[in-house]
Formats: structure tokens, C-alpha cells, sequence
């Protein structure tokens, strides 16, 4: 939707399709929320439309209290998009401002820190740094509502450089001091937590989505390809829960998903395989708070949950072909990878070979849980530890930077450069796009797929392969 009255128009039917492609402010509060805020609809002639929550803080709106316009599923567009400002909202959802600052954005993207600034400030009204800001303002509710740490300690965990400009930025943002805001989400239920919670105690989330979610599709999908020792899949169909381990830029991490949120479940004994929107229950546990942002967006990734459903199943089911598929499973998500590099060496090698990799060379954790007692190995460790193997050439190319995965990498040259590789076929390539990079319109080898499948071929293929299955 790009036309105002017809953003209106969604305001109006508080519709939850458009949560997080669009946010509107009213002039004579100064609040800005989400399209489906359940507050009385404002006249139109007092709104404001803005196409991310930091332009809408950039001009002076603070967040609705009742909607929480900051907790919204991602735009889909920066999923789909190859293109310098998709791929820099990617890389700003990974934290790479807050580690790098926009000098390290611009040379990952290969263009000057001006051109970055300018490209995002005329397209979404916000520029690198206002953006990694609001993060932070939502990384520090977090932080505030679900845990005890220390308010100083929430401050740099969040990324903010100062305790001054942390509390100023939580006043400007939420019009509140930070101890208000922890006490608010106390009274208001949102902590999931005693108010003495600690760090070890892990931090819940609630990772939104918007429309429909075949959870039952991406639990399979996951409980069939798990790495031992790295990851997992316990409880009954239907309320299982996934967990795995991070390597994150500042420590580690053990993160717990669930297939179906807590509350939602309706009656004993029946859950079922697609939910409506709302959110995924999980649960961090970190080695380094600071790893939280970072963290959540890999989840979110490998869950797929910044898609729009409505969309993809839209297209999809005009095709005769697939129409009946998306009846059978509306919702269905194209799961994507929690560590790039780490996908791609275990869609060469399998999962047999993987485990092994991962008992000969991965890192054992500090506190292992359970059956989760280590990392996955480092490309370098393995490229120095196996050269000669089918995977040593793809090792050493991610080792030293010939390939490159990271949220913010061009699809097109990770391809080419991935093919040079011996070893890799043109099948491998298109599942580490798919993953690994997240493509949502790749279509396999050996797949009849349309252009009117297109830009959700990434769908189809798994749509199919579930049918193939069946």
C-alpha cells in the first residue's frame, strides 16, 4: 500500500496485515502505533504516515503504550529486496551499526557512509543511526520488562554508548524514565519474569508474526535435519519446543523455541498445526546481554517470521497447481538459518557428516544444557583441521572472505562464487540461497516454476517438497 488514503483505510479496519509495513502518528497526541492500535481511529486530517517506527521517533511521536508499535513483525520487504537498502536493513536488524557504527555498514556494502545515509533518509525517512536507535529503544523495553539486570547494565547491554543517552532516548521514545517503564510492564503483566530475574534465568520473548503460521511445517522441517549437539527437538507434535545453541558476536547463546504460544492453545489436548497471528514464545539464555538484539534476529530468520503470509499464499494459490497445496497449508513459512555459514557447510555435507564435524571440532560451551554442549565449528577451524576433505575448499572460501553469507551479502555474488567451488552442485547452491541468504524466490533445479510464481518461488519449492513427502 503506498496510497495515504488507503493507508487510512487500514488504520481505520485496524488491520494486522500492515503491522510493521507502515506506521501512523497522530499530531494532536504525538504518539505514533501500528495499523491495527485498538485506540479509537483518529481523523485523517490528524495522521501522519511513516514507513519505520525511527522516522516517526525522528520526527518527535513517542510509542504507543497500548500497541507497542516497536514489538511488530519486520517489514517482508527487506527479506525480499537484494537491493543496497534491503540489504542494509538486514544488516542494521544484526546489529552491525551498534558494533561497527555506519563506517563498518557502508564498507560491508560496499558504498560510502553519505551514499547509505542518503539512499535510507530519502527512502524510509530515517537514516542508519536513527534506525539502530529505535532498535536499541526496543532491545532496553526488553531488557527492562523481562529481566532484573541492573538499569546500568540494560544501558550498554542495549548498545547504547552512555547511561545519559540510553535514559534520554527511553523518555524520548516511550515518555517515560526507565524505572517507570520496568514498573509499568509489571503492572500490566508484560514480565514473564519475578522482578528478581537474572541473567542465567534466560530472557523470554514473544517473537511476533504477522497472519497465519504453519508451525507444524517448520517444527518437522527442523526436528528432521537437527544437528545433535547443537540442536534439538523435544515434546509432542503439536507443543514441541526447539533449541539450539549461537555463536554471537560478543558470547554465546542457548535459545528455546516454542511451537505454539503459551496461552493460545485453547482446550487440553488439542493445538493445531496453523495458528493465527500473534507471536512464538522463546526464550534467550546469554552469555553477554549485548548478543539480545543480534540474537532475536537470527531467530526471526530462521523462523521466517517477518513474511507476509497474505501475500505469498495470494500469489501461490492462483496457480491450479499449488492452489490446492495453500488450502492444505496456509501459512507455510520457508524456514531460513540461524548461522549462514553453518547451513551452507551442512547442506554440503549432510547431516551425518555435520554431527561428526561438529564431536571432532566444535567448541564445547562453557555451561552446556542438556544435550546442547557445543557450537558448531568455525569455518577456519575446519579449513585448517581438514583442507584435503569435500568440504575444506568451501571452509577456507568463508574463512577468508571469497564467500561471503552475512545477512548484508549480495545473492547474485555469493552464487557465482559459491559455484567456482569444487564440490558444490547447482542444486546445494539454490538450497544455501534459500537458507542461508534467505532468498524467498528460488527456484530449484529440476522444478517446473513460472514467473507467476514469482517473487515467492522459495515458497512454492517447499510447498512441493511437503507434498513430495506426503
Amino acid at each position: 500500500m503506498t496510497d495515504q488514503e488507503n493507508r487510512y483505510e487500514a488504520v481505520r479496519s485496524r488491520d494486522a496485515r500492515f503491522d510493521g509495513e507502515f506506521f501512523f502518528a497522530v499530531e494532536t497526541t504525538g504518539i505514533y502505533c501500528r495499523p491495527s492500535c485498538p485506540a479509537s481511529t483518529p481523523k485523517r486530517r490528524n495522521v501522519r504516515f511513516f514507513a519505520t517506527a525511527a522516522a516517526a521517533q525522528g520526527s518527535g511521536f513517542r510509542a504507543c503504550r497500548r500497541c507497542r508499535p516497536d514489538a511488530v513483525p519486520g517489514s517482508a520487504d527487506w527479506n525480499a529486496r537484494a537491493d543496497v537498502v534491503g540489504r542494509a536493513m538486514r544488516l542494521i536488524g544484526d546489529g552491525v551499526v551498534d558494533r561497527e557504527g555506519v563506517t563498518g555498514l557502508a564498507v560491508r556494502l560496499g558504498y560510502s557512509a553519505r551514499q547509505i545515509q542518503r539512499q535510507l533518509t530519502a527512502e524510509l525517512g530515517a537514516g542508519p543511526v536513527a534506525l539502530a536507535r529505535a532498535q536499541r529503544a526496543h532491545t532496553a523495553r526488553v531488557l527492562l520488562q523481562t529481566t532484573g539486570l541492573p538499569v546500568t547494565e540494560i544501558a550498554f547491554a542495549s548498545g547504547f554508548a552512555s547511561v545519559r543517552q540510553f535514559n534520554d532516548t527511553v523518555r524520548a521514545v516511550y515518555a517515560s524514565t526507565p524505572t517507570e517503564l520496568r514498573t509499568a510492564g509489571r503492572t500490566t503483566g508484560r514480565t514473564a519474569t519475578p522482578p528478581a530475574a537474572v541473567p542465567s534465568a534466560g530472557i523470554p520473548l514473544r517473537l511476533a508474526h504477522r497472519g497465519l503460521y504453519h508451525s507444524a511445517a517448520v517444527f518437522d522441517l527442523l526436528h528432521r535435519q537437527a544437528v545433535a549437539g547443537v540442536e534439538e527437538v523435544s515434546g509432542p507434535s503439536g507443543r514441541r519446543t526447539y533449541r539450539r545453541t549461537l555463536r554471537l558476536p560478543y558470547g554465546t547463546g542457548i535459545a528455546a523455541v516454542s511451537e505454539y504460544a503459551s496461552g493460545r492453545a485453547g482446550r487440553p489436548g488439542r493445538v493445531p498445526a496453523v495458528h493465527p497471528g500473534g507471536w512464538l514464545d522463546a526464550r534467550l539464555h546469554l552469555t553477554d546481554p549485548r548478543d539480545l538484539t543480534t540474537a532475536v534476529q537470527r531467530l526471526r530468520r530462521l523462523f521466517d517470521l517477518d513474511a507476509d503470509p497474505y501475500a505469498v499464499d495470494e500469489r501461490l494459490s492462483a496457480d491450479p497447481r499449488l492452489a490446492p497445496l495453500v488450502t492444505a497449508r496456509p501459512g507455510l513459512r520457508a524456514p531460513g538459518a540461524a548461522d549462514p555459514e553453518e547451513y551452507a557447510m551442512r547442506a554440503l555435507v549432510g547431516r551425518a557428516e555435520a554431527e561428526r564435524l561438529v564431536r571432532a571440532y566444535g567448541k564445547v560451551l562453557d555451561a552446556p544444557c542438556g544435550s546442547l554442549t557445543r557450537l558448531f565449528p568455525e569455518p577456519a577451524v575446519l579449513a585448517e583441521a581438514e583442507p584435503g576433505s569435500s568440504s575444506g575448499p568451501l571452509a577456507a572460501a568463508l574463512a577468508d572472505g571469497a564467500v561471503r553469507l552475512d545477512v548484508g551479502a549480495d545473492r547474485d555474488d555469493a552464487q557465482e562464487a559459491l559455484l567456482a567451488l569444487p564440490g558444490l552442485d547447482v542444486g546445494t547452491v539454490a538450497e544455501i540461497r534459500a537458507r542461508a541468504l534467505g532468498d524467498p524466490d528460488v527456484a530449484p533445479p529440476g522444478v517446473d516454476a513460472p514467473d507467476t510464481w514469482r517473487p515467492w518461488r522459495t515458497y512454492a519449492a517447499h510447498h512441493l517438497r511437503i507434498a513430495e513427502e506426503r
